[in-house]
């Protein structure tokens, strides 16, 4: 199991916004089938750019596989499989300290992780 350092770290280093953590878990939800970009812009109430743009870094990242019009969630490893669990249901128990990991910017609270579980 992942330390809660380590989990601020994969979250801090995998998003850069909420709407991707809303996407992953959606992604993940759907885990059975590749939902389109226009049916993820619709479920999360997003626009094309903040989808297509958590896409890419959720690709990026070794969480999600692109397809023709879509995308489904295959993360790379095993070991991403736990840290995106973890952080979805971070997310569902804390959202605040999911959003201040990926707000934070400051090389300082890298050493101060937000108490998540």
């Amino acid at each position: 199991m992942p330390s809660r350092q380590q989990v601020s770290d994969f979250i801090r280093a995998t998003f850069r916004s909420v709407w991707a953590v809303e996407l992953l878990s959606f992604l993940r939800t759907n885990r059975q089938r590749a939902p389109s970009q226009a049916e993820m812009v619709r479920e999360l109430r997003a626009s094309d750019l903040v989808v297509a743009q958590s896409l890419k870094s959720l690709a990026a990242a070794g969480l999600v596989e692109l397809v023709a019009g879509g995308a489904r969630y295959r993360p790379a490893s095993p070991e991403l499989d736990i840290y995106a669990a973890i952080t979805e249901a971070n997310f569902a128990t804390s959202p605040a300290s999911v959003r201040h990991l990926i707000a934070a910017d400051a090389p300082h609270e890298a050493a101060n992780p937000v108490n998540i579980a």
